[in-house]
């Protein structure tokens, strides 16, 4: 399946962004949808992520200001922002990994850029 991020930019601290994945098919059913991010140095990390039961799991650094949604009609899977800090300037990457007969399919969007100034 073909992800397709949008809603990056720059945003000053305190600030907030919209980020918004879009599948380009329908996703298997039984699957993780969500969002990571890699900063300059660094390796990427989970930032968000919720599964086709609807259980999201949040990195600490997340919680509180991060909210993640998804919309299973339409394939897509959203991550409200706010509160930003400029530790959470990196790239952001959509993710899905879908699972069927024991094998897992993982795709990755282009990611889009986050940039929060002090």
């Amino acid at each position: 399946v073909q992800l397709q991020a949008s809603g990056g930019g720059l945003v000053q601290a305190g600030g907030s962004l919209r980020l918004s994945c879009q599948a380009s098919e329908s996703i298997l059913r039984d699957n993780v949808m969500g969002w990571y991010r890699q900063a300059p140095g660094y390796q990427r990390e989970l930032v968000a992520a919720i599964t086709s039961g609807g259980t999201t799991t949040y990195a600490d650094s997340a919680k509180g200001r991060f909210t993640l949604s998804k919309d299973n009609a339409k394939n897509s899977v959203n991550l409200q922002m706010n509160s930003l800090k400029p530790s959470d300037t990196a790239t952001y990457y959509c993710n899905v990994k879908e699972t069927s007969l024991g094998r897992i399919r993982d795709s990755w969007g282009q990611g889009t850029q986050v940039t929060v100034s002090s």
